[in-house]
């Protein structure tokens, strides 16, 4: 697996210094993501994580008791993608599933203390991932980064929105 990473890492490197150094932000943007997520991923791991979980556990540490449905919404998957993952991480005990008000239903989605605890161990893990990017980088850099990167997510929910409103999906 080491050699494929590297390989893909080496790959990705020639793609932006050497073959397409002036490719579209959209190929740039997903690249610098994939190699994030890589980077997460191999460091959760060590945890028993899966990087699959992590988008789960970051919501359910800011807002408990969300729906299956809520949870799809909020992380931006399928249903299906959601019940999978969250059967795993009940089976790990970091989740637990429960009817509220005697609705019969609906089963809302809770952290165990297990899953609460692991808030202090994997967040320094993404500061880490984000410091080890950052490197090298100013801090104006930074900064500028952040606000294109936010302005490109502000017009793209822009597009989107209208692109569903014209498509008639909500």
């Amino acid at each position: 697996m080491a050699i494929n990473s590297s390989r893909e890492t080496q790959s990705v490197l020639q793609h932006w210094h050497r073959d397409v150094p002036n490719d579209r932000m959209a190929h740039m943007v997903r690249d610098a993501s994939r190699l994030l997520a890589k980077s997460l991923q191999s460091r959760l791991a060590n945890h028993g994580v899966s990087f699959g979980h992590w988008s789960f556990l970051r919501i359910l540490w800011v807002t408990e008791g969300l729906t299956q449905r809520e949870l799809s919404e909020e992380a931006g998957v399928m249903e299906p993608t959601t019940f999978t993952a969250l059967k795993a991480m009940e089976a790990n005990q970091l989740i637990e599933r429960r009817h509220l008000n005697g609705n019969r239903r609906k089963l809302h989605i809770f952290l165990t203390d297990k899953g609460r605890a692991l808030k202090d161990v994997l967040t320094p893990l993404a500061e880490d991932v984000n410091r080890v990017a950052l490197a090298g980088v100013s801090e104006a850099d930074h900064t500028t980064t952040r606000n294109t990167l936010l302005a490109m997510i502000d017009n793209l929910a822009i597009d989107n929105a209208a692109d569903s409103e014209v498509n008639g999906h909500e």
